[in-house]
């Protein structure tokens, strides 16, 4: 049996404020892109930014990759696919657009997170113990 792994799926309209002046995305909002479905995802699991924080972790963007297949254009339904890939030793993300419409994939991209202890500053080599449990328990209450 494959392993489990978390996903999450967001949907959003591109925007005329996403746009450049040929109304394609600009390459630079994929990123917000992304950070809208990791939200959806963290939300899922209980440990959106508020969380975060109170946990005492910041997790930061370490690796990010972007692999633009076709373009995004003014207005075009687009549906995002977040699946949670590694946890235990940080987190990274695996993302799919698709066109909502035609179930084209337009784009696919990863990014990787490290946790930092907000005390002491330093990078974790590993994830804490608080958000690898939040995880597992979410894992059981889909498979349940």
């Amino acid at each position: 049996m494959a392993e489990e792994k978390l996903k999450e799926t967001v949907e959003f309209n591109i925007e005329f404020y996403d746009v450049d002046s040929m109304q394609v995305a600009w390459h630079g909002n994929y990123v917000k892109f992304m950070e809208v479905a990791r939200c959806a995802l963290l939300k899922k699991i209980h440990y959106d930014y508020y969380e975060m924080e109170k946990s005492g972790y910041a997790w930061p963007v370490v690796d990010l990759h972007i692999k633009y297949m076709r373009p995004m254009v003014f207005m075009q339904r687009i549906r995002c696919e977040v699946t949670l890939d590694e946890y235990v030793f940080g987190m990274k993300l695996l993302y799919k657009f698709f066109d909502a419409e035609t179930g084209k994939l337009m784009t696919k991209a990863e990014s990787t997170q490290m946790a930092v202890d907000m005390k002491t500053k330093e990078s974790m080599f590993g994830s804490p113990k608080c958000f690898i449990e939040l995880v597992e328990k979410a894992l059981d209450s889909e498979n349940a």
